[in-house]
């Protein structure tokens, strides 16, 4: 992959991102954003399973969920100055999917296709352009993964994408499964690790699932590092 830095983009891009007029305009914004050096032409932002039902209050809520919402829209915006792309995957599950409890699985109904716990929340500024990838999207077949039974990775490829940027929820189930998947396809990975939340179904399991995407291979970086 080439390290050719990337130019500061010019201020006040961001057409066709859903409310990012407004957003744009917060100073501290504007400041954070003036220089992303860190970022390449070949690198993308996939934000994984940011949903209304991940989030506190939710069907399957994430403990502090909502807080890598704000921080993820800093993220975005640095992909969207640079034209980079961004894919957003989402869980889009029918209502006898077999994750869910009724169907022997381990989870309470939740991200049912079309239902408003299925949608990204309204405050996630995801650009309209945006690549968005359902999974387990059938009956019998579950996906963590955001690569598992869909075309993200041929997506990336064609798009030229060498490095990816992942953050989203939860740390130790899709988000782990998709940075496994990003590495065994032959991404550089890099985990956003502020914006990552963890169920923690056993405690600890977050933690543990960080320790395994590094000792894989991926990298960490946070909000902080992109600004020069």
């Amino acid at each position: 992959m080439s390290n050719r830095s990337l130019p500061s983009p010019a201020r006040g891009r961001g057409s066709g991102v859903k409310g990012v007029n407004d957003y744009l305009n917060h100073s501290d914004l504007t400041m954070q954003t003036s220089n992303i050096s860190n970022l390449c032409q070949s690198d993308a932002l996939i934000i994984v399973d940011v949903q209304n039902d991940f989030l506190p209050g939710g069907a399957l809520g994430v403990s502090q969920g909502d807080q890598v919402v704000p921080l993820l829209n800093h993220y975005i915006q640095y992909f969207r100055r640079a034209e980079l792309p961004v894919y957003a995957t989402r869980d889009w599950h029918p209502p006898d999917h077999c994750s869910f409890t009724a169907q022997g699985g381990i989870w309470p109904p939740h991200c049912i296709a079309d239902s408003e716990g299925a949608q990204f929340p309204p405050d996630l500024l995801i650009p309209a352009d945006s690549q968005i990838v359902s999974k387990a999207t059938t009956r019998n077949q579950d996906a963590y993964s955001g690569f598992q039974g869909t075309r993200l990775a041929q997506q990336l490829h064609s798009a030229g994408v060498l490095r990816v940027f992942v953050g989203g929820l939860a740390t130790d189930y899709c988000v782990l499964n998709t940075v496994k998947d990003a590495l065994k396809e032959g991404f550089q990975v890099v985990l956003l690790k502020d914006a990552i939340r963890a169920v923690n179904l056993n405690p600890g399991d977050g933690d543990r699932a960080i320790q395994e995407m590094l000792e894989l291979g991926a990298t960490t970086q946070q909000l902080e590092d992109l600004a020069a």
